[in-house]
Order: C-alpha cells, then structure tokens, then sequence
C-alpha cells in the first residue's frame, strides 16, 4: 500500500496510463494544462509541483483555451492521447464548458479536473459557491454533465479507482470518446488514504478496431456494385483511423470519386484523379455536382452535419446510404446500411467484397472534367491580387508556405468555409480546423496543441480580427512555452462572415463591423498588440510580400505573426453552389424570406430504407 492524497494519486495514475494501437504503445497524457486557484492549488497544484515528472505541466492563460489545445492535441495524435486540464472552483471550472462541448462535438478526448467546493460542506457557503436551494450536492460542475461524455464527483477517497478507470475506458474508447469531467471537491483532493500499487501499474489501454458484421458488409457489396453514380463522403474517421492508404484502394479498385468533409480534408491529396475535395455548403462545386446525381453515397468516419449534407438539400431525395461509422448512432443517419466499424478495416473487407465491380469510364471522366474546373476556379482566386488582400489570396500562399509537412489551423468565420473549399492538402495532418463547433478564439490555443502533439510540422494559424480577440493571449503561453507557431492574423474590421449572412437575413450588418459610436475605425493597433503579448510581427501589403513573410516566419525558430487587411465587404472565393439553413424573419424581410421558402423545398428527409 502507499499513502498519497487523492490529488498524489490522481497525478501518479495519470502518469502510467498508455494506449496501443497496431502493436504502437504511447503514453496517453502529454502533460496537464492547469490555472490554480481556490480549489485546486493546494490539491493537484502541490501533486504537480512534487511529483509530475512524468506528468508535465504546462501554464495556459485562458481556462477555454486550454481545452481548445487538449483536444487540438487529441486530433492530432488520432485520438490515442491527449491533455488534462485542471482549474479552480467557480469562474475557473465554468470557463471549460464551451472547450467541453467543443471536445464532445468532435468526438476527442479531453480530460476536465475541475475544483469543487468541500464534501464536508462545514464552512458553507465558500467563496465561489453557487448556492442551491434545491439541494446541497449541486456546484456549477454539474453544467459539465449535457456536455461531457462520463461525468463524476469523487467524495469519498474510496470512490476514486473506479472512477478513474472508467474515465480513461470512456476516453479511450473511439466509440464513446469526448469531454470526461472528474470534478474533485478541494478538501477531498487533500486527504490522504492509503492506495493499493496495483493502481499505479503501467496501465495499456488498448483502441480496438472492429470487423463489421458479415451479413450487412454482403448487403452494402450488393448495393454498392449496383450503383450507377457512388460516390465517398470521407469523414474525419477516416483520417483518426489512419485508413487513408485503405480509402484510396478501395476508390481506385471500384472506380469510385471521393469527397470529404472539414474533418476528412485530407483524406485523398490534392491531385490524385479521384479526389473531388469538399463537400456540401461550403463545398466544391465538383463534389457538389456529384453528389446531386450520386445514386449510392458511402459515407466513411463522417456525422452528416448541415454543412456537409446542405442542409440535406444536396444529396437526390432517392439517393441511398452506406454508413460506415465506429458508432451506430453515425451510422444510422439518413436511413444508412450500417457497417459499425473500424475505417481501416471496413475498407479492407469492402475492397475485397466489391471485387468484380467494373468502373464507368464515362462517370470518371465527367468527375475529372469538374475537378479541373475547379481547379482553374481556385487558381484565379489564389492569384488575386490588390490593396487590401483577398482571403482567397491570404490562404494560397498560406497553402504554398505550409507544403507538405505544414499545418493550417482554423475554427471560425468565413475563412474555414474559404479553407474547405480552396485548400490543397498534401494529406491527413495538413489541414485541422475546428468546424464541428466552430468555436471562435479555438485558433491561437489549437495551433499551441497541434504543434505540441507534432513538434516536427510547421503550424500555420489562420485568425480572424474576431476570434483573435477573444482569445489573444494564448500567444504568451506559445511563447513561454516555446511552441512556435506562424500566425496569420487577418484583420476586416468585424465580422465578416456573420457581416454577410445576416444580409442575407435581413439584419444588415447590425453588430458584425468594429466601429465607434460615431461610425469611424476603432484606435486598435492589433499587430502592437501582438507585439507585446511577445511574437514577433510582420505587416506584409502585397501578395508578393505576404508570401516574403511567410517564409521569413517559417525559417523563424520563434512565433510569428503575419498581419494583413482584407476588406470586410469582398466575397472573393468562388461559390459552392450549395445552401445552408438559416431562418429568415417572417416579417420584415420580405425578399429574403421569400428566398428562403423556396430554398426549403429542396430539403429531403431522406428516409428510403437501405435495402
């Protein structure tokens, strides 16, 4: 037996816990994020602080974005690690539900341990409290609960064990993975209690891959050497998989065009004759066309969002589904055949249970006639040039600079719908931006766990004047923390994709633009900003100096930001052709109402029966 506090104890499990997948052993936490304060300095704080070695600890500024770097990290590692986080009772605890829900959304496991207020309850109400007249066993670490995949309160040492291996089962699960909450009450972190070894033991957690079921893989061979027009939506599964080799068999075996969505870019690289890139509303129009005539649709590791789907006004309302999804709940949408498994191995045994399937060359040869389309399309709009830039210009040469080993991270505004349509990515890991939750100021703090997660690639942030705002300072903890990052911080004076939908609504723009009471520019030098929050800063006002300072910032050992201005009223990338589904007032807004009524009728439910 060994006597620790529950916070010792917490710390030394954590440490021993590995996960293993194809014979690979790794340790499953990287490190724990943490800001002390009432609650857990005493606690977790002084376990870090004496015996963490193996549990290093890393200082964020912002309580949101250290849960934004935890799961950037997880999605980087393919969701076979990833970061803990601990913070005060209160304001501190309540700052991580946004980087909870984002994490839960995504499917990628992060690990919450939040202070609480005492078990005891003798010195009732402590500071940072929330009282409930309801009962006494309620603290705002119960708002953890709607977003947190395994969610528990350890009040009694004793408890401790099962919870925390039920912890890391739900985290290492690619099923159920997500936001795991532990909240520890800050006098039951201090107790001590005498623990036995076998609790701290070399721990190997190891990540299945599931066959699918025989009977529904012989269904989904049949519909699929039926088909006529199928086509592959590849989604983010393919990719933590690590099934990309496995898609491009199976694409090429059955002649069968891919496209993906924000969390699969990347599946196919840019290039190869299959690859029809994004998908959906903000998608390419090669895709898109595709996937209006597609009679069979194989959606790989993908949930369907509306932006992937249209708003379900994209596929053909007879169109039918083979879902191949590591849970049943993604598998079963929009009346899919459902193949519960594994990516990699589903795509094996589809390979092989597809064998005879003869590719349509005139079907492959219309596909490539898009796909060059597109391509002209995206050339013209990375070539643009002028006074300010265009986004489109900004994230060609972001996408020139990155090459093959870098990185471009993104989450909100009009640029991750730019980036999903005009981005060429070299493969899986070149392109990460957060579109699940698409949570504004995930930027700065995602590129620090990305970067930490793979050291060896160059990390480009890609930040609107909008989310850089809210979440800024998480350039001092790349600093501190010697991450460097390159951060191209794109300044429109507001909102620019908000800007332009809520035209389209009937709002006009209220809100969306960074102006003073008396209509002119706001005194805010953002690049001095960035200046003294410690990166170095470059204001590049050409394309062709845009790209000089890309390079430079590369070659820099050190953060770097890149400011440029677009214009906040430019719409410069090419269209989608594809629509998304926001209500229009039914007053007030007559034209854009009338509009809206009519794009709803392409919507389709989707409910023909898979076989």
């Amino acid at each position: 037996m060994t006597r620790l506090t529950v916070a010792q104890a917490v710390v030394r499990f954590l440490a021993a816990q590995w996960s293993e997948r194809d014979g690979v052993e790794r340790r499953f936490f990287g490190g724990c994020f943490g800001i002390f304060g009432h609650g857990n300095v005493a606690g977790l704080g002084q376990a870090l602080a004496t015996g963490g070695e193996d549990l290093p600890y890393h200082l964020a500024r912002n309580e949101q974005a250290m849960v934004h770097t935890a799961a950037a990290y997880a999605r980087t590692a393919n969701r076979l690690a990833t970061l803990a986080c601990t913070t005060s009772i209160g304001p501190g605890a309540t700052n991580m539900i946004t980087g909870a829900a984002g994490a839960t959304v995504n499917r990628l496991p992060v690990l919450l341990l939040p202070g609480d207020v005492f078990s005891t309850r003798v010195a009732n109400p402590v500071l940072q409290e929330l009282e409930d007249p309801r009962s006494y066993d309620v603290s705002v670490n119960d708002c953890f609960r709607p977003v947190s995949r395994y969610w528990d309160r350890i009040n009694r040492p004793e408890q401790l064990p099962a919870a925390l291996t039920a912890a890391l089962r739900v985290l290492t699960d690619p099923a159920e993975t997500g936001a795991v909450t532990l909240a520890l009450p800050q006098d039951v972190q201090a107790e001590s209690c005498d623990w036995p070894e076998e609790l701290f033991a070399r721990r190997v957690w190891h990540v299945p891959r599931p066959r699918p079921d025989r009977a529904a893989l012989a269904r989904a061979a049949e519909l699929i050497r039926s088909a006529a027009r199928p086509l592959i939506v590849s989604g983010g599964g393919t990719i933590y998989s690590e099934a990309t080799a496995e898609l491009a068999a199976f694409a090429e075996a059955h002649g069968i065009p891919v496209a993906e969505t924000q969390a699969g870019k990347g599946s196919l690289p840019h290039g190869h004759p299959l690859a029809m890139g994004a998908v959906g509303a903000t998608g390419t129009t090669a895709a898109n066309a595709l996937a209006r005539e597609a009679d069979v649709i194989i959606g790989i590791g993908t949930r369907y969002s509306d932006f992937t789907t249209a708003s379900r006004s994209l596929f053909a309302a007879d169109a039918r589904f083979v879902n191949v999804n590591i849970t049943a709940f993604d598998a079963a949408k929009l009346s899919g055949l459902q193949l519960v498994a594994d990516a990699r191995e589903c795509l094996t045994d589809l390979t092989a249970a597809c064998a005879g399937r003869r590719p349509d060359d005139a079907y492959l040869a219309k596909a490539a006639e898009l796909s060059r389309d597109w391509d002209a399309s995206v050339d013209r709009a990375y070539s643009l040039d002028g006074s300010p830039l265009s986004q489109a210009a900004i994230i060609g040469a972001v996408n020139a600079a990155a090459g093959a080993d870098g990185v471009v991270v993104c989450a909100a505004g009009s640029m991750p719908g730019d980036l999903h349509k005009l981005w060429r990515p070299s493969g899986p890991g070149n392109y990460h931006v957060e579109y699940g939750n698409s949570c504004m100021g995930y930027e700065i703090a995602g590129g620090v766990g990305v970067k930490m997660a793979a050291p060896e690639r160059e990390v480009f942030v890609l930040v609107g004047d909008g989310s850089y705002l809210m979440m800024a300072q998480e350039l001092v903890t790349a600093v501190a923390e010697d991450v460097k990052l390159v951060v191209v911080l794109v300044d429109n004076s507001g909102f620019a994709s908000i800007g332009r939908l809520s035209e389209s609504v009937g709002a006009r723009r209220l809100g969306t633009s960074y102006r003073s009471r008396t209509g002119g520019p706001l005194p805010v030098d953002l690049a001095a900003n960035a200046a003294s929050l410690g990166a170095a800063v470059l204001r590049p006002e050409s394309l062709a100096d845009l790209r000089k300072a890309l390079e430079e910032a590369r070659s820099s050992a050190g953060t770097t930001v890149v400011y440029v201005r677009t214009d906040p009223m430019a719409d410069d990338a090419p269209s989608s052709q594809a629509w998304w589904d926001v209500p229009v007032a039914g007053v007030g807004a007559a034209a854009e109402r009338a509009a809206y009524e009519e794009a709803k009728r392409s919507q389709r439910p989707h409910l023909t029966p898979p076989s």
